[in-house]
């Protein structure tokens, strides 16, 4: 009876210790998974931060030309001295207006604008997403280290190399350069 009493026993701490190891993996699993999650949102991020620079310089690029060739078409008309001078610098100035015109009316629904507008609310909602899946990530971790840590999963989680794993974080060095304002360059 006492021997009976004593497999009993033996095969519920093995089956116990199976169960904690079971959950101890599928914890692991859980926050590998959670951090897949953050670098699709990573790779998006990065994809789309050149494109959003790109359509920032080719909207700059076309208004800065279109005042460049306004004030280049006024010196020109302000300076010509004789009749045929100032037909050519007149007419280029007219031009210029138009195209100021154009860009002026078109403001709102200039190409750029629209492609920059979209990029803008694109990146928006990757840094939202990502912060989602970087507090999912971070609730994962926390479930896992709870896991690792309590007793007695934590004896089996010694014994078979589970350990505590850090959370994601900026880190102290960057919390410092994000308590600064941005600064913009063009």
């Amino acid at each position: 009876m006492t021997l009976i009493i004593i497999l009993v026993v033996v095969v519920l701490f093995v089956l116990y210790s199976i169960s904690l190891y079971n959950r101890l993996v599928k914890y692991k699993n859980n926050r590998e998974n959670a951090f897949a999650d953050i670098d699709v949102q990573l790779k998006q991020r990065h994809d789309l931060i050149p494109q959003l620079v790109e359509a920032v310089k080719g909207y700059m690029k076309h208004e800065n030309q279109t005042l460049i060739d306004l004030a280049k078409a006024r010196t020109a008309a302000v300076s010509a001295n004789s009749i045929d001078e100032k037909i050519v610098a007149e007419n280029k100035l007219s031009s210029a207006l138009a195209g100021l015109r154009v860009t002026l009316e078109a403001y709102p629904e200039l190409k750029a604008n629209q492609n920059f507008m979209h990029l803008q609310e694109e990146i928006s909602d990757v840094e939202n997403k990502l912060a989602a899946v970087r507090r999912f990530f971070n609730s994962a971790t926390k479930e896992y280290n709870n896991a690792v840590e309590v007793f007695p999963a934590n004896l089996i989680a010694g014994m078979f190399g589970f350990k505590r794993e850090p959370m994601f974080d900026v880190g102290e060095n960057q919390r410092a350069v994000l308590d600064k304002a941005p600064e913009v360059k063009f």
